[in-house]
């Protein structure tokens, strides 16, 4: 893709086949023997069901959760702690950062009535990606990617521009990740710091497509995951 990710997408980019787009990036680096390094934001442990267990044959992978949208605190750590007993069993790093709701109703301010899918969740996007996009350009993670394009209800066009925006207009973030705490399963105690990296690159991704949705309801019930009935935030509850 040669234009700049913020100019107006043509007929021909809106209708991008992402998936075939990630095809040919594992096709390459099987090509060259290359195993990257792949920061893989999760929404949720149903969604990463099927997207970790996809993606880890073909990256290192490693879950960041990171969804200061989600309310109250008593969801969010039921969310977090069925996301941490599926990656055990899956054999997979897990990092997150520290809850803070205040983060979300700050960054959707003034989008609060808006409805489900819209302008609120572009920005609740942005908010996530971002944090994933500096945690992984700070570790040296190749890639950064998201699970959320599994959902039929979010816009896989939508998540992929504003990861590829990100990547493309971003400074490399030195060893402070604003101010956040990083925490990790994989490793003890906690990473005060991270050194700077050289920077991630957006992963595309489409993972709805080849039923990709239907496998994870499939392997959610396999694992006997907790399958929440909202999205996270208060403003999708109503």
């Amino acid at each position: 893709m040669n234009r700049h990710p913020c100019e107006p997408q043509t007929d021909e980019e809106m209708k991008q086949n992402y998936q075939q787009e990630l095809d040919r990036i594992i096709e390459q680096n099987q090509l060259t023997g290359k195993v990257p390094s792949l920061l893989l934001h999760s929404c949720c442990g149903p969604c990463s069901s099927y997207v970790v267990t996809y993606l880890k044959g073909y990256f290192d992978v490693t879950v960041l959760y990171y969804n200061p949208n989600i309310y109250p605190e008593e969801e969010y750590d039921h969310r977090l702690a069925e996301q941490a007993r599926l990656l055990r069993e899956l054999g997979v790093p897990l990092l997150t950062v520290p809850y803070d709701h205040r983060e979300f109703l700050e960054k959707v301010r003034g989008y609060e009535q808006e409805p489900e899918g819209g302008a609120r969740c572009r920005l609740c996007f942005e908010l996530r990606l971002k944090k994933t996009w500096e945690i992984a350009a700070a570790e040296g993670f190749d890639y950064y990617c998201t699970t959320l394009t599994v959902s039929p209800h979010k816009n896989a066009m939508v998540i992929n521009e504003v990861g590829e925006i990100l990547s493309f207009d971003q400074e490399v973030p030195g060893a402070a990740l604003s101010g956040a705490a990083l925490h990790s399963e994989a490793a003890a105690g906690t990473a005060e710091s991270c050194a700077a990296g050289t920077g991630a690159a957006w992963l595309p991704s489409d993972f709805k497509k080849r039923e990709g949705y239907k496998k994870s309801i499939e392997l959610s019930k396999q694992y006997g995951l907790y399958r929440q009935v909202y999205c996270g935030c208060e403003f999708a509850r109503s």
